[in-house]
């Protein structure tokens, strides 16, 4: 492997400006005279980010491979994409040409199966459990030829399913038998607020990436995600940044780095993963006693298995409550539909129960 990035910018091609020199060749504009530079300073102290500059800031860099190492993730490597997907995206163009196939989670995330129609790669589906891609449903995918496989580590959209220490095992000795021939994506979009660990397959692959989000816990509008991975993908993935939107911009990296640094968001983030952990015990138990079987180990979202999408979302509508219909993320597995429970309070668990109850139970009994 060359020493030199995989998409060497024509940019980096210039003089050593020596000391003392009057450096005219940068093409920026006089920092002076920026006013985001004079707002940036009101909040942070320090010089604006001009062209040629580093992509990542040290604080982000520093916080971010912090975490990662802590989580067992190898973090020599790191970028910043504008959110999970993006940094999906680049990854799987980073290596894959259109026609390959895409070993996917099913049901899986609706974004992604638009992303890989829209990248005209082919999904081959691999059916969850609580404990994450069946380890049969991978090797089958694997066997018929996949170059790529995505993994929901945790808080898996839409089921909430969380790969187990033992799962992780098991699939990363199935991708280690292909190491040099398949890339591994982990999506690991609900940092912070999972309500579950992470058992990562990290380098279980020669080539491999795990992107992490802010947006999940933090929110939506900060649209940033730290990708680690191995040394060639991590530069195509910065390269092919380069020659679009340059970079991610610092004033939402050092947004970032406040909110991971402050104590009350912390707290407040922690308070938030409890919740949630609370809520999806609550509604599973309420609907196991009604006689629903229900999924949700991590995340913000409960998977319900129905007979009938159609029948059963509609009653649910006639009673007040919209569930997202799980044709949105489903490639062949059965029908179902899809409760998120970020907002849900205690009080609506019980109502919502004997709702979810009634429309699952009579979706068998239809007219001709």
């Amino acid at each position: 492997m060359r020493d030199r990035p995989a998409i060497t910018p024509r940019s980096a091609l210039g003089l050593d400006v020596p000391e003392g020199a009057r450096d005219l060749s940068t093409g920026n504009p006089d920092p002076a005279l920026l006013p985001i530079a004079v707002a940036r300073l009101r909040t942070r102290p320090g010089p604006p980010v001009l062209y040629g500059q580093l992509p990542m800031s040290d604080e982000l860099v520093h916080h971010a491979r912090a975490a990662l190492t802590a989580d067992g993730v190898p973090a020599h490597h790191l970028a910043v994409t504008s959110g999970a997907l993006d940094g999906i995206e680049r990854a799987l163009t980073a290596h894959l040409r259109p026609g390959d196939r895409v070993a996917v989670e099913d049901p899986g995330w609706a974004n992604l199966l638009d992303l890989l129609a829209a990248l005209r790669l082919n999904a081959e589906p691999v059916r969850v459990d609580d404990d994450g891609p069946l380890v049969a449903d991978l090797a089958r995918a694997l066997s018929r030829g996949v170059r790529a496989v995505v993994i929901t580590t945790r808080a898996q959209n839409p089921t909430g399913a969380a790969v187990s220490a033992d799962r992780a095992t098991a699939l990363g000795n199935l991708l280690a038998a292909r190491s040099d021939d398949v890339l591994l994506v982990e999506d690991d979009h609900c940092a912070g607020i999972a309500g579950a660990p992470l058992h990562t397959l990290a380098g279980s692959t020669e080539h491999w990436v795990l992107v992490r989000s802010a947006s999940k816990a933090y929110g939506p509008d900060l649209r940033l995600a730290i990708v680690a991975g191995d040394r060639r993908t991590v530069e195509r993935v910065q390269g092919r940044l380069r020659l679009g939107p340059g970079w991610v911009s610092h004033l939402l990296q050092d947004l970032a780095v406040t909110r991971w640094s402050d104590k009350e968001a912390t707290r407040l983030i922690r308070k938030a993963e409890r919740r949630y952990a609370d809520t999806r015990r609550r509604l599973c138990a309420a609907l196991a006693n009604r006689g629903v079987l229900a999924y949700g180990r991590s995340g913000l979202n409960v998977w319900i298995p129905v007979p009938d999408e159609t029948v059963a979302i509609t009653r649910l509508l006639n009673t007040g409550w919209a569930a997202a219909p799980g044709s949105r993320f489903r490639i062949a597995t059965p029908p179902g539909m899809r409760i998120t429970i970020a907002d849900l309070s205690v009080g609506e668990i019980e109502p919502l129960a004997d709702s979810i109850a009634e429309a699952v139970h009579v979706t068998g009994r239809r007219s001709v």
